[in-house]
């Protein structure tokens, strides 16, 4: 990717009212990064607002699988939930997982056909590797405090069509804040867009973020026949070492204030279809055509003020090139409905430097130039759903695994799904990695309330955390660490699962038992 071009004279936009309040507003305050609390900014306040899982359960996860396990463990799709995500979250520990409150797939993040839901990293911070976050058919989500990098769309391995976070098909109501998402090139490297909105993808916000070494920053709508994605807010955030589409407009109306844009290589903010861009107090440097309309002869319109153009180069006007520079003036009007409070542009840079990203204590501008962090505030105790402690006492009656059947994910050489219900503690299945699944599965519908699994001798102690899964709906009956025996409520169904989560090498289960009590 190409680098930043030579200094030359500042150019500061003509304009009167640096700092200038555009409506009544008072600095944003946020919550600690585990708590699922209000403070949404711009168009992600309006359509009723965007909360996330304020109010339900907190839950712990460690794994994309874990992930949508919590998703799937909810009473419906719309429960609250808050889903604190801590270490790398990557291929090898995402899979697929069933249920009525859910639809997930393998190797990616899917936030699908839910709402209500809060995904925020926590403690020593959460990273998504290579392995990215989509948001479809989906409303009330936050994603906040986490790191996603280098999701390929081509090559090895792929995920989310290379965007780091995308949204498509009717999603509204997104708040994405103090996120990092990079990569490391462009297309010819495998790489798509960093944050990517379309088919009808509105009320959405990205702050406090940092977007990176990239080719393509992102969009709003994906063509020049898709203009339904609207309403977008971008402020606070670092767009460095980005070719263009920082991003791409088509149509639709977005607000970009306060953000600093850093070797922006061929072009910035490129708003073209009917696209209406109100753009304030930014701070534009190093750059080359950091606003207009770029590659292609639809028109598209800005609202410029208070911005600092600082050694930015423009091109020469063309049929498909449009620079609203090397003097900006605006050619629209833009209406915000939301209260904000702008910084100076001339002290963007630093109060960004100390605000944007994972991991800066989501620390926020008080609209004076100063960085503020958060009170800590006390937090619920995350559970991944009602814990049990695997215990060696067996309990009494019939073991109704023998005569039934299982099934699982992939295994072991030599190893089998039958040897788990076998009564035989000399054979055993075995994951194909360190974690897995094994069912055990009935015909007709059976009450369990309990579960032992068995290790061989040969590797006992090696399971970590598991939970155990109704294997009908995909919801969480237990969970919790080690071999022994399970107890969770009493419940009805054809299929039991058992999901190691965590090990300490490979697992070995010579039996998992299910009893009615």
């Amino acid at each position: 990717m190409r680098r930043a071009r030579a200094r030359s004279p500042k150019l500061y936009a003509a304009m009167a009212g640096l700092g200038l309040v555009a409506a009544a507003g008072t600095a944003l305050v946020m919550p600690e990064a585990s708590a699922a609390t209000p403070g949404a900014t711009g168009y992600a306040t309006q359509n009723g607002g965007t909360t996330g899982g304020a109010g339900g359960t907190t839950v712990k996860a460690t794994t994309g699988t874990q992930i949508h396990q919590a998703l799937c463990g909810r009473a419906s799709s719309s429960t609250p939930i808050t889903i604190q995500v801590e270490g790398t979250i990557n291929h090898a520990n995402t899979s697929k997982v069933s249920g009525a409150s859910c639809n997930t797939a393998d190797g990616v993040i899917e936030l699908k056909q839910i709402s209500n839901v809060t995904l925020v990293g926590v403690g020593s911070g959460a990273v998504f590797d290579q392995l990215g976050i989509h948001v479809r058919e989906s409303s009330n989500i936050i994603i906040q405090n986490v790191t996603v990098r280098n999701v390929k769309k081509s090559g090895s391995p792929t995920s989310n069509g290379g965007d780091a976070i995308g949204m498509e098909s009717d999603v509204h109501n997104v708040w994405v804040d103090h996120v990092s998402l990079l990569a490391s090139g462009g297309e010819s490297e495998g790489y798509d867009g960093l944050f990517d909105l379309k088919a009808n993808t509105r009320y959405v916000t990205l702050s406090y973020s940092t977007l990176r070494n990239s080719g393509r920053g992102g969009l709003i709508n994906s063509s020049d026949s898709d203009l339904s994605s609207s309403y977008v807010t971008f402020h606070h955030n670092l767009y460095e070492n980005i070719d263009s589409r920082a991003p791409l407009l088509r149509g639709g109306i977005a607000h970009m204030y306060n953000n600093h844009y850093v070797s922006l290589n061929e072009s910035g903010i490129n708003s073209r279809a009917g696209a209406k861009a109100k753009v304030d107090n930014n701070y534009f440097e190093d750059s080359k055509d950091v606003l207009g309309t770029f590659y292609t002869d639809l028109a598209g319109y800005w609202q410029v003020s208070g911005n600092v153009f600082d050694n930015v180069t423009w091109s020469a006007p063309g049929d498909e090139n449009n620079p609203a520079g090397p003097n900006p003036v605006s050619n629209t009007s833009v209406s915000i409905p939301y209260a904000y409070t702008l910084d100076q542009a001339s002290c963007v840079p630093a109060i960004v430097a100390k605000t944007a990203g994972a991991g800066t204590g989501l620390a926020v501008s008080d609209g004076s130039c100063t960085a503020t962090t958060p009170t800590a505030t006390a937090t619920p105790t995350a559970t991944a759903t009602p814990t049990a402690t695997a215990t060696p006492t067996a309990p009494t009656g019939t073991n109704l695994s023998i005569g039934a059947g299982s099934d699982g994910s992939s295994k072991a050489d030599g190893t089998s799904y039958g040897n788990v219900r076998d009564g035989d503690t000399s054979t055993y299945w075995s994951p194909s990695g360190s974690t897995g699944s094994v069912s055990i599965k009935w015909g007709s519908a059976t009450t369990v309330s309990k579960a032992v699994i068995k290790e061989t001798s040969a590797a006992a102690g090696r399971i970590g955390s598991w939970q155990v899964l109704n294997g009908d709906t995909g919801a969480v009956l237990a969970s919790g660490s080690g071999a022994g025996t399970i107890s969770f409520a009493s419940t009805s169904l054809k299929k039991l699962t058992f999901s190691i989560t965590s090990a300490n090498g490979t697992p070995q289960i010579a039996e998992f038992e299910t009893y009615a009590q």
